[in-house]
């Protein structure tokens, strides 16, 4: 395995172009949401009954216990079985946007080879319990017999550290994060890098020109920052960005500044972005905690755009405009109240396997 491809003429799909699956983990850690765990496994039943009637799906699960557990409520929620592919990989955790593989397309084109990108992942820079988490890229690339590459910088024992829902991209060149995550220096994400180290890293590694650097994330992002909990492409020239309603809001001044940049943001070939205001829910608490509830991380599938809701007055407004935005896919709420209490919700549990 290298950490520089040979070729540097790499482009990450956008998350809308068509998919061969998409992958999961099962969910096992009772610590994600304490309790309430009861519940989440009946949440991603219905994630993947959605799910499986335009692509496969496939589910990390640790062994055939939970294998078992996992076919007893998908088939009592009407999941046809066979579109479904279970591995065999332990995990410490589910949040598969951040710890599973990125895939990328060798060249520009859409028909280009897919090898995996296996960026290191130390549990945000927070967590202890990552190590098997850390190795899910490398052994889903083993079951695809896929090639995979360790970004790293020319010293190649300074491996990189990423998380898939730190960066938005737009399949063109144009790629959105934020400075709280990748820049902040309390992160220890990977201290000492600059602005265009990481620039750099995304031209070589995700065929990315223009990174768009927003200011910092939601309140209740147990991330710090991620992009995926506020603003999203939904097409190559359109970003839908969170809002806040209400000025007293804690999140009110930080989306506000994040709707600014975007406002005067431009494409990779210099063209302003079309910039769409998607509504907040109002605050979700779990007792004295504020969680990241947000219409912003949904996930975008072959035929279907899945969206987190909240029995909330704004849930109905979110996934109108989200239909208007996907004219030809079918806009789907998930009732998602247990499952952000995990501090993340479906984009981030998902990660897609383009064609």
């Amino acid at each position: 395995m290298n950490s520089q491809p040979v070729s540097r003429t790499y482009r990450m799909p956008a998350e809308w172009e068509p998919h061969r699956a998409t992958w999961i983990t099962w969910p096992h850690c009772r610590e994600d949401w304490p309790g309430k765990f009861s519940t989440i496994p009946w949440v991603y039943a219905e994630i993947v009954r959605h799910l499986h009637l335009h692509e496969r799906v496939k589910i990390l699960v640790a062994n055939n216990n939970l294998e078992k557990r996992a076919c007893r409520l998908l088939y009592q929620s009407n999941v046809n079985l066979s579109q479904i592919d279970f591995h065999h990989v332990a995990t410490d955790r589910g949040w598969l946007r951040d710890a599973g593989p990125i895939f990328v397309r060798r060249g520009r084109s859409r028909s280009g080879d897919l090898e995996i990108l296996n960026w290191r992942f130390n549990g945000w820079s927070k967590y202890q319990n990552y190590r098997l988490d850390n190795t899910i890229p490398d052994k889903v690339a083993r079951l695809l017999g896929m090639k995979q590459w360790r970004p790293a910088t020319t010293n190649p024992r300074r491996r990189v550290v990423l998380e898939g829902g730190s960066i938005e991209v737009n399949g063109r060149g144009t790629l959105l994060t934020t400075e709280e995550c990748l820049l902040s220096p309390i992160q220890a994400r990977n201290p000492g890098f600059s602005r265009g180290t990481l620039e750099t890293l995304f031209h070589e590694y995700l065929g990315v020109r223009k990174v768009i650097w927003l200011g910092r994330g939601i309140i209740g992002d147990d991330t710090n920052g991620h992009i995926d909990a506020f603003a999203r492409f939904v097409n190559a020239t359109t970003v839908v960005v969170a809002v806040e309603a209400d000025s007293q809001d804690i999140n009110y001044s930080t989306l506000q500044a994040n709707w600014k940049r975007l406002q005067s943001a431009t494409d990779q070939d210099n063209r302003p972005l079309r910039v769409v205001d998607l509504p907040m829910p109002r605050p979700l608490f779990f007792g004295s905690q504020r969680l990241p509830a947000s219409y912003a991380n949904f996930y975008i599938a072959n035929q279907t755009v899945l969206v987190p809701t909240f029995n909330d007055p704004n849930d109905r407004l979110a996934l109108t405009i989200l239909s208007r935005l996907f004219p030809e896919r079918t806009v789907v709420g998930i009732h998602s109240v247990d499952l952000v209490w995990g501090l993340g919700t479906l984009h981030c549990l998902t990660q897609q396997q383009p064609v």
